[in-house]
């Protein structure tokens, strides 16, 4: 009989050698969740190759080179995960190849010319002996992961099967299927710390900061940081409803027409002027708005000509200049209404927060997800499933499936609910104004 102090008793299996692949932006606590995934194979037995930058050099492959160590994966063994787990950065590097990208609908599965990259990331792992895939990685790591287990199905039977789990990763936290992701609250109060910075910059001015922050999709990270940072006010892509809705247009996504909601950008400039004057009436000439970075991609299309899109279709934000733009929109509002002038500075902040020396909580959720990994390959035997913590870290394992539509093979995104207690947080705490 085992007591409480006995290790994790042994499973058996047939794995031999696994590989770990991150992918997308950093996230702070990625080492943690890297290294312990990788110890839980290694007391096992389990041979554990670190994938080197993301899908790049596996997509690349082309059978007639040959994958080398150090250059394109390392063997992780004890040694090198020593003292890693609270460590900073990522250990195996990063990037955003997307070998699924040309796939957007099941009958795609069955070209030969769209899958071809997923066959060259299955053709080189199979050269590197591997027979498991932990993916690290946002939601559209999650998409390739997927299309990658359903690639795999359409495999002759005789052809070898390599199961994949998924690991959650992004600090906008808007990932369906679990509550809060690794690196969320590192970079929230990184964030913050810097939103209170400015706070006491714009009080010794007399100004403002319009701080733009992460999160594409969601406004969680944007919350988040004005909540812990004490901001005026928090606008993210939730908050584009009623009046600040200013229509809604269908726009081509990856061969699908999907409608895109327009924001209002003159009745969304109003109301941080409004929150400007309160402020003001309350002795306080000063403060910093929170916009989220998504919000660009709310914008009219005449603010987006010109502007570029990666691999996954999404714009590149940092050409769109957000803070600075609405900076000069509110300021010249602000003259309008007041008569008076007020300087407003725009600001981007995010890139700070991804490699920050992570918090405890960070520390042990990736640290779980990490082992739910090797659980979820070795003791359930499962494939296609991202593991999933909630509660004090009680594991879960969702299948792709409830994660992803079957026809677009795209994933859900998890916004801020606008009628949740989180929300109302915000609204509680941010300067009162009377619409």
């Amino acid at each position: 009989m085992s007591s409480s102090l006995s290790p994790p008793p042994k499973h058996e299996h047939s794995f031999r050698r696994v590989a770990i692949l991150f992918a997308g932006g950093p996230a702070p606590a990625a080492n943690a969740v890297i290294s312990t995934c990788a110890v839980s194979f290694l007391r096992n037995q389990v041979e554990v190759v670190g994938i080197l930058n993301g899908y790049a050099n596996l997509a690349s492959y082309d059978g007639n080179t040959t994958l080398n160590e150090g250059e394109h994966y390392v063997k992780i063994n004890h040694p090198i995960l020593s003292r890693t787990r609270n460590s900073q950065g990522i250990i195996i590097g990063t990037a955003r190849s997307n070998p699924g990208r040309l796939v957007s609908h099941p009958s795609h599965l069955d070209d030969a010319q769209r899958t071809a990259p997923l066959r060259r990331v299955y053709e080189a792992l199979r050269s590197l002996n591997v027979d498991g895939l932990i993916s690290i990685g946002g939601d559209d790591t999650l998409k390739t992961a997927n299309k990658f287990r359903l690639f795999q199905e359409g495999l002759p039977k005789e052809s070898g099967r390599i199961p994949v789990v998924h690991l959650p990763k992004t600090i906008d936290n808007d990932y369906s299927g679990i509550d809060f992701t690794f690196g969320y609250f590192t970079a929230v109060d990184t964030l913050a710390a810097e939103i209170r910075n400015l706070i006491f910059d714009a009080e010794a001015t007399q100004s403002y900061f319009l701080a733009e922050t992460m999160g594409r999709s969601a406004g969680w990270l944007a919350y988040g940081a004005a909540i812990a940072g004490e901001a005026s006010l928090v606008i993210s892509v939730e908050d584009v409803r009623g009046d600040y809705l200013d229509e809604e247009s269908w726009i081509d996504t990856d061969g699908r027409l999907e409608k895109r909601p327009i924001v209002h950008v003159g009745r969304l400039v109003t109301r941080i002027v409004k929150t400007m004057v309160a402020r003001e009436e309350e002795g306080k000439p000063f403060g910093v708005v929170v916009l989220a970075e998504g919000l660009a991609e709310l914008l009219p299309m005449s603010y987006l000509e010109g502007v570029p899109r990666d691999d996954h279709g999404h714009i590149s934000i940092s050409h769109v200049n957000l803070g600075p733009m609405f900076s000069r929109l509110v300021a010249e509002e602000y003259q309008r209404l007041t008569g008076r002038e007020r300087k407003v500075t725009g600001i981007q902040l995010g890139y700070e927060s991804r490699c920050a020396k992570p918090h405890a909580f960070d520390v042990m959720l990736g640290s779980q997800l990490g082992v739910g990994a090797y659980r979820a390959l070795v003791e359930r035997g499962l494939d296609g499933v991202m593991v999933s913590v909630s509660g004090q870290l009680e594991l879960h394992y969702v299948p792709f499936d409830d994660l992803i539509d079957p026809e677009t093979l795209v994933t859900v995104v998890r916004y801020i609910n606008t009628n949740s207690d989180f929300h109302r947080l915000a609204r509680f705490l941010e300067t009162f104004v009377n619409e």
